[in-house]
């Protein structure tokens, strides 16, 4: 069992670093959230602006209670701003904002990280809420069900299309955010000097991605290691 050691060892730094991550995208976006922008446009009219400017007038804009819970829902077509971003004028709320117009952007665009992503969303919850189970339940059962190790094999399978999830994820928000900060640049919505607020706040909420792709990578090995010594036990 030398790899519970090794567990429990490399469990540490992946949870400080998504402890980390968490706080520091909540205490950018307050800093930011304090200062205003020179244009006076809130999240919402920001959001709408540089939709109008890529042709998508079809795209609504409704809010949603909570904090950072901004999200773009392709199948409505439907741009969902939070309390803190939707009727803010701040410069953090501005490039959630743009940051959720990006997402749109990709959509009408067939950007390909995005459409894998979709795709996988199905898989994706149930191995991430299945998976773990049943290579467990396999392993527990192998010992006297012969098909147990098949089942366990099942869990770990729909599992990686869950760390698979988390990984093209990864690319999504990056280039969303690349675009907001460019159609923020180009427009004018933003002076250069707010701008480097906006820049701050998408890097900052960008970690908490890479932090979940790590947390997912590590629960990956950890199951694969074991059904692997479940497999050797056999």
């Amino acid at each position: 069992m030398w790899y519970d050691m090794w567990y429990w060892f490399l469990l540490i730094p992946v949870l400080l670093f998504s402890l980390t991550a968490q706080i520091r995208v909540k205490s950018t976006f307050k800093k930011y959230n304090q200062i205003a922008t020179r244009n006076g446009l809130t999240g919402a009219q920001a959001a709408r602006t540089i939709l109008n400017m890529h042709n998508l007038q079809n795209v609504r804009i409704e809010g949603v209670s909570g904090e950072l819970t901004d999200h773009y829902d392709p199948r409505s077509n439907v741009l969902r701003l939070s309390d803190s971003t939707r009727d803010s004028n701040s410069i953090a709320a501005v490039g959630v904002a743009a940051h959720e117009a990006g997402h749109a952007i990709q959509d009408a665009v067939n950007y390909l990280p995005n459409k894998i992503r979709a795709s996988l969303v199905p898989v994706a919850r149930i191995g991430s809420a299945a998976g773990p189970y049943l290579a467990i339940i396999g392993i527990m059962i192998s010992y006297s069900i012969e098909f147990g190790m098949t089942i366990a094999y099942i869990g770990l399978a729909l599992y990686v299309f869950a760390f698979l999830f988390y990984l093209v994820t990864l690319p999504v928000e990056f280039n969303a955010s690349s675009r907001a900060i460019e159609i923020l640049n180009v427009s004018g919505i933003l002076a250069p000097e707010e701008l480097k607020g906006a820049k701050k706040v998408l890097k900052a909420a960008a970690m908490t991605y890479v932090a979940s792709t790590v947390s997912a990578l590590f629960s990956l090995i950890r199951i694969a290691l074991i059904v692997l010594g479940g497999r050797r036990r056999d």
